[in-house]
């Protein structure tokens, strides 16, 4: 998708992006609570909504999540899952945001289970979640990108943005990526799913770590193996497999010293 650059980058001007199927009108909003909040009190299929601010922003297992104005991008879109596993929505989201990164500014994205963008050029810091949040006509899929933030002024050493590792890109032509790739993903599902699983798969920096998983009343430390065909992770351990999904999972840490956990 082209797109043409933005005249103030600091300014998201969704007017000039083209609108395609299945998606709705994008809506801007300079501040809310939370994105998801938003859609989940008022869900419509593949309704979007952006925001520059979000006085209670928030990923998994309601930690905070900040959004520099001007720098990073906040969006929420209605996704109706039509079949596709439950455990897939988030991993699905995970992956149009990584190829939509690679895809617009060059620069490499890896994936880790279940909710976090990686760039692997650049420590493997964070450079984007994904929180999911299901009502009766869809999936409110939230994303938090950091765009093009300095790597001074991200909240954490273990963070970076598109910009810090090296890459170029708008906010716009990102979010018009992201939107097209994550519609096209969640078509693909449904006609080709193994295909995209493979592709999931292939960006998962989690498959062949060492890893240690923390779960409300135990712990599981052993190598994650695999990503199965319902969304879970497969970890192996002296005392066997063991598969775990991602509601039941507090934190998945990397053991392995490869990068942030």
């Amino acid at each position: 998708m082209t797109v043409p650059d933005a005249v103030d980058p600091r300014v998201l001007d969704v007017t000039r992006l083209p609108v395609r199927d299945p998606w709705l009108a994008i809506e801007v909003r300079d501040e809310v609570d939370s994105t998801n909040a938003v859609l989940v009190a008022d869900p419509q299929p593949w309704r979007v909504l952006v925001a520059e601010r979000q006085s209670a922003g928030r990923g998994r297992l309601a930690r905070s999540w900040v959004t520099t104005p001007g720098q990073a991008l906040a969006v929420s879109a209605v996704v109706p899952p039509d079949g596709m596993p439950v455990g897939w929505v988030p991993l699905v989201a995970g992956l149009a945001v990584a190829e939509a990164i690679t895809a617009t500014s060059g620069v490499g994205a890896a994936l880790k289970w279940p909710n976090d963008v990686l760039l692997p050029g650049d420590g493997d810091r964070k450079v984007a979640g994904v929180l999911c949040e299901w009502t009766p006509v869809g999936v409110v899929v939230g994303v938090g990108i950091n765009v093009t933030q300095a790597r001074a002024d991200l909240p954490l050493e273990t963070a970076t943005s598109v910009r810090a590792a090296g890459g170029e890109v708008t906010r716009e032509v990102l979010l018009a990526a992201y939107l097209e790739r994550l519609a096209a993903l969640v078509a693909e599902m449904h006609s080709h799913p193994a295909a995209v699983r493979d592709r999931y798969r292939a960006r998962c920096a989690t498959i062949g770590a060492q890893v240690r998983v923390e779960e409300p009343q135990r712990g599981l430390h052993g190598i994650a193996i695999a990503v199965d065909d319902e969304g879970r992770l497969v970890v192996s351990s002296g005392n066997g497999r063991r598969v775990v999904s991602a509601g039941d999972v507090i934190h998945v840490r990397r053991c392995d010293g490869a990068g942030p956990s």
